[in-house]
């Protein structure tokens, strides 16, 4: 068995002290370690998205990410930005513009989503389609996603109006 090696993160505002093997990468340590299920596995390439995560305010691919490289950092995880309320208008929108079917890309496109809007607000139409690109979804065609990304941006827009 590998070595061990002691990280420390803090994940949704709460911090962790856990021993990891070095080749452990981000999403096994928060699904296994931690049971934060909500980011998934999907191509374990980084392609399609599903294990998308904050990492020091940016968004990263858990598959591609080791757990070591997150000590002394901060995570969130979609369970923590859904409990914190700040994508509750993502989040609504994906329901009334049934942006998500089986809804295992979900997590990943809310977190692609939330990046989107906090550092892009005024995006148009085809910069919301060019940011989520790199998130693959079988279900919806895009779409919908699309068009639930743009009624927050619009609404975001006309709220600091």
């Amino acid at each position: 068995m590998a070595d061990l090696y002691p990280i420390k993160v803090t994940v949704n505002g709460k911090p962790h002290q856990c021993s990891v093997q070095p080749r452990t990468h981000l999403v096994d340590f928060l699904r296994e370690d931690l049971g934060l299920k909500g980011s998934h596995l999907g191509c374990e390439h980084g392609v399609c998205g599903a294990c998308t995560v904050e990492l020091n305010g940016q968004i990263v691919r858990g598959c591609l990410t080791l757990a070591v490289q997150a000590d002394g950092g901060s995570v969130q995880t979609i369970e923590g930005v859904s409990q914190s309320g700040v994508i509750r208008d993502l989040q609504e929108a994906f329901v009334r513009r049934n942006a998500l079917q089986c809804g295992f890309c979900t997590s990943g496109m809310l977190m692609a989503a939330k990046e989107l809007v906090e550092q892009m607000p005024g995006a148009n139409r085809a910069e919301v389609r060019d940011w989520i690109s790199g998130n693959y979804c079988r279900c919806t065609g895009y779409h919908a996603i699309v068009d639930a990304i743009c009624d927050v941006l619009q609404q975001r827009k006309e709220a600091t109006a």
